[in-house]
């Protein structure tokens, strides 16, 4: 699994939070996406990698701009994992 962290700007309230998560959806196949106005970032997980150039360009032309992205391999932690 692929945990991808979207640098957006544009993003002012809860809404646009919303616009953002739908349009990921929309478009990738993802396990998890959130998104916060406050930061500014959207986070996916996926099992594969995103293409990053189509979500750009999606991302325009809903008003908002991608300034930045980076991706790290993700492992989700169960409950016990805590003393690994």
């Amino acid at each position: 699994m692929v945990k991808t962290v979207l640098s957006i700007d544009g993003m002012m309230c809860s809404m646009c939070e919303a616009h953002m998560n739908d349009l990921v959806r929309k478009n990738c196949a993802v396990k998890k996406v959130k998104s916060s106005a406050k930061s500014g970032e959207t986070t996916i997980i996926s099992e594969n990698e995103l293409d990053i150039s189509m979500l750009k360009k999606e991302i325009q032309e809903i008003g908002y701009e991608l300034k930045d992205w980076h991706s790290e391999p993700y492992e989700k932690k169960g409950l016990f994992s805590f003393g690994k």
